[in-house]
């Protein structure tokens, strides 16, 4: 970056604090100088960019098209500076940590375990949003996904909790002891999906089949899945780590299993964590490692 062509922080500041109260004098307010500070800064940004930022031809100005997206870019890059600082000085400490998990491993496998971190840190505020959507971690919202895949995700920093392969499963009640040799086997059987996937649709298209329309899909929450297959009510996909007590109490059966190795990962933003992240990521890491090793 041109550092030397940057126009001056005390010019810029003025114009975002502008673009964000609609007001010289709220603007001057805000940074605590009269509204004629702020006005002779606009100009002296106008006049280094050589473009107008603000249309005065009527009584109450307004931003300009290129007002607009100088605007914009001044409020993410100031909203990203704001929250990077609050972060660093511990000002964002009582924001309550934002946690996204799929409906099926928060229920089997994270919230058994959050009493442990209850006991070790009361004072830290959780919020966990079970769904299978993929949402963006950004700051001052999201701050760690749990996410099942290859650990790859661009521009994000992702570590191993569990390896999981996927399965296929249905109940013993509804497949019995068929014999179940391809999946075009499974055609006759009604099927269930994970809301918010295509895992069921997916696997069905990549292995060459097509499913009966006359017999429906279901889709409906992991957690919920795995319990309407086992009460054989379809066919369903998903993490073998969750059907392991079904599958050895013989209420599931396993179909198909796909071992490429893949498993739920702890994704997060690169850079510096605030406090209650750090003391979240160590502590699930720690609790990951012990399940790994049969503790």
């Amino acid at each position: 970056m041109d550092w030397s062509s940057l126009p001056p922080l005390s010019a810029l500041r003025a114009f975002a604090a502008y673009a964000d109260t609609g007001s010289v004098s709220e603007a001057g307010s805000a940074l605590n100088v009269s509204h004629a500070a702020i006005s002779q800064q606009i100009r002296n940004l106008e006049t280094h960019l050589g473009v107008p930022l603000l249309d005065r031809s009527s009584r109450k100005m307004r931003l300009t098209h290129e007002g607009e997206r100088l605007a914009t870019a001044l409020a993410e890059g100031f909203g990203a500076i704001f929250v990077a600082t609050q972060e660093l000085t511990g000002r964002d400490t009582d924001r309550p940590l934002e946690i996204s998990a799929t409906p099926g491993f928060a229920a089997t496998w994270l919230m058994p375990r959050l009493p442990g971190f209850r006991a070790h840190h009361p004072e830290i505020s959780l919020t966990i949003d079970p769904s299978a959507a993929v949402r963006t971690l950004e700051p001052g919202g999201l701050d760690v996904a749990i996410r099942y895949g290859n650990g790859e995700w661009p521009g994000l920093e992702s570590h191993l909790l569990v390896s999981s392969p996927i399965a296929v499963v249905a109940a013993t009640s509804l497949v019995g002891d068929c014999e179940i040799e391809t999946p075009a086997d499974l055609r006759p059987f009604p099927w269930l999906q994970e809301l918010g996937t295509n895992e069921a649709t997916d696997w069905l298209a990549e292995n060459g089949v097509e499913h009966d329309r006359s017999l429906g899909l279901t889709a409906l929450p992991g957690n919920l899945m795995l319990e309407a297959a086992r009460q054989g009510q379809g066919v369903a996909i998903t993490a073998r780590l969750f059907a392991e007590p079904d599958l050895a109490a013989g209420r599931l059966r396993i179909l198909f299993e796909d071992r490429r190795k893949k498993g739920y990962w702890l994704v997060t933003r690169p850079g510096v964590a605030r406090p209650p992240l750090r003391h979240f990521v160590t502590w699930l890491r720690r609790e990951a490692a012990k399940a790994s090793s049969g503790i």
